[in-house]
């Protein structure tokens, strides 16, 4: 008992060490790689500062390596597993009596809490830092650097108030849609017929209304105006703004459940936000799917050899399964599939062929 204890705790540890550090080396290139592209196209801006550049780097690219977490998942694992083969520990563990569960039961469950901490925390932690890393951006780059904000991009809304019915547009929103940047806003008259158009730079959702910040107004016949301050009606509440503009990787996995409600409340689908929450609910068992794929290719390798070819093997599957998982949260967030089907099935599957694989290869 103590013998396996012991095993169990050192395989354990081997597995959470590899796992972390492909993790953090993953973090540190596109880290590195994002402030070096930033520096490049931000260097001219008059607000520039090698400080206030690699914040916002840091800030966004939590959001941008989640993505990265099922890799470092299957690569530590591979490297745990060859390590121990070459070493011959495994051999020796099997010599003992040890089976395959039993040195495979670790890792799953160090991945298996691995998943969760990236759900729970890492996942609400990384989208509050993107909103910051947002509002650095845009102090430090100005309304028409879209794309390296990489924020939920342009947006569309139609809204009614007391002035009447109008249309908004904005090439980027923050926090949830209540900031708003690069507007145009179309106002009609009761009558629906068009009235005016307004750009500005940008605008800020106060108590029943937009204000509009330093822009121009154009009217059919007349002569632009330039205002400093604008304010245009709206009906819309803060939450219902937040549902139109909020992209589902945005909003943190404990925040999810509400706007599902507030979606289906106001007679809008919630595909894409249902889908967002299935798929944090399932990354664990994802992960431990990638094990499994590590575990078959290379305890296979150990005892008949050709070990590059199926650990080529493994991490090609590894990205077919990434790339499976993807086209399901495709389908699933267009509706055409059940959001709970496409957000399960790619890791339940691969889950139950890994272990059978694995039952086939220890048993016959």
């Amino acid at each position: 008992m103590t013998v396996g204890f012991t095993l169990q705790r050192y395989l354990a540890r081997r597995f959470a060490i590899w796992i972390g550090s492909l993790f953090a080396a993953t973090f540190f290139l596109i880290w590195l790689f994002d402030f070096l592209e930033l520096v490049r196209r931000a260097g001219d801006k008059p607000g520039f500062s090698i400080g206030k550049t690699a914040t916002m780097s840091i800030f966004r690219v939590p959001s941008l390596i989640e993505q990265a977490l099922p890799f470092a998942v299957l690569f530590g694992s591979i490297i745990v597993y060859r390590s121990l083969s070459r070493s011959l520990e495994l051999v020796i563990a099997r010599s003992v009596g040890v089976s395959v569960w039993q040195f495979s039961a670790p890792p799953l469950i160090v991945t298996f809490l691995i998943g969760l901490f990236a759900v729970g925390v890492f996942n609400p932690v990384s989208a509050h830092l993107k909103q910051i890393s947002d509002a650095i951006g845009i102090e430090l780059l100005g309304t028409e650097q879209r794309v390296l904000l990489q924020s939920s991009g342009d947006a569309w809304l139609r809204q009614d108030g007391v002035d009447g019915e109008s249309v908004l547009h904005a090439k980027r929103s923050l926090d949830q849609g209540s900031r708003l940047f690069g507007v145009t806003a179309f106002t009609f008259t009761r009558q629906g017929r068009f009235a005016t158009r307004i750009e500005a730079e940008g605008a800020v959702l106060e108590n029943g209304q937009w204000r509009l910040n330093k822009g121009q107004i154009f009217a059919p016949d007349e002569k632009p105006r330039d205002f400093a301050t604008f304010y245009l009606s709206t009906y819309l509440t803060a939450e219902q703004i937040r549902e139109s503009f909020a992209a589902p990787d945005t909003v943190s996995f404990w925040d999810l459940g509400n706007y599902i409600d507030l979606a289906e409340k106001s007679g809008l689908n919630a595909y894409q936000y249902r889908m967002q929450y299935q798929t944090l609910l399932a990354r664990p068992l994802l992960l431990c799917a990638m094990v499994l794929i590590a575990a078959i290719v290379s305890l296979k390798s150990a005892r008949f050899g050709g070990a590059i070819p199926l650990i080529l093997g493994g991490i090609g599957a590894g990205f077919v399964l990434y790339v499976v998982t993807e086209i399901t949260e495709d389908l699933g967030g267009a509706g055409i599939v059940p959001p709970f089907v496409a957000a399960w099935a790619p890791g339940i599957i691969a889950g139950l062929l890994g272990i059978s694989i694995l039952l086939y290869q220890e048993d016959g």
